[in-house]
Order: C-alpha cells, then structure tokens, then sequence
C-alpha cells in the first residue's frame, strides 16, 4: 500500500466519491452488513438479517442501497440471492474504521 507521501493530491471526482462511501458506512445498519460480508463468503439475506439483528425487509431495503451504490455484489442461485462485498479497498475502510473505533473506546493509544 502507497503512503500518504506517495499519493497524488485527489482529483475532485475521488473526493466526491470518497464523501459518497464514508456517507454510505454512517449507518449502523449498513456497516453491521458490510462486516457481515467482509470474510469474503456470499451470504443470503435470511442470514444476513440474524446476524444483524434486523428484519428480512429492513435488510433487503439496506442490500438495496449497497448494490445500487456499487458496495455489494449480489448474485442468484436459485431462489435465493447470495450478497457479497465488493473489493478488498471496502473492506480495509471498514476495518480500519473498526479498528479506530476500538482504540478510541478502550482507550488504547494511537500508533503509527
């Protein structure tokens, strides 16, 4: 990974779609998902919805969101719709962002 030395100033579309994605992650819900889906594994929207805690709609209403913003993969097999995070950048953000929010509650100090 380059370093924040080694990247080029973003373009104004980088940062508008940069503001769309921490935007997308503000929801607990979505983010709930998104960790869900970030081992990799496709997951139907049945499991989906235990793992979060929510109804099947409301986590089809969500899944809906993160397709159509391009966060989430979904493919059919069957009946069933198998959802899937889209790349290996989505799910640093998210983890590093876990990561963040770990040190910030257990007041572990920042490192570099």
């Amino acid at each position: 990974m380059k370093s924040h030395e080694e990247l080029a100033a973003p373009t104004d579309d980088q940062v508008v779609v940069a503001v769309d994605t921490f935007r997308l992650l503000a929801d607990q819900t979505r983010l709930r998902l998104l960790w869900a889906l970030a081992e990799g594994a496709e997951v139907d929207v049945s499991t989906l919805a235990d793992r979060v805690g929510m109804s099947q709609p409301a986590t089809s209403q969500h899944l809906a969101r993160l397709r159509l913003s391009g966060a989430v993969d979904v493919r059919r097999d069957g009946r069933r719709s198998l959802y899937s995070i889209r790349g290996v950048h989505l799910r640093r953000v998210i983890a590093e962002a876990l990561f963040h929010a770990d040190h910030t509650v257990t007041g572990e100090p920042p490192h570099n």
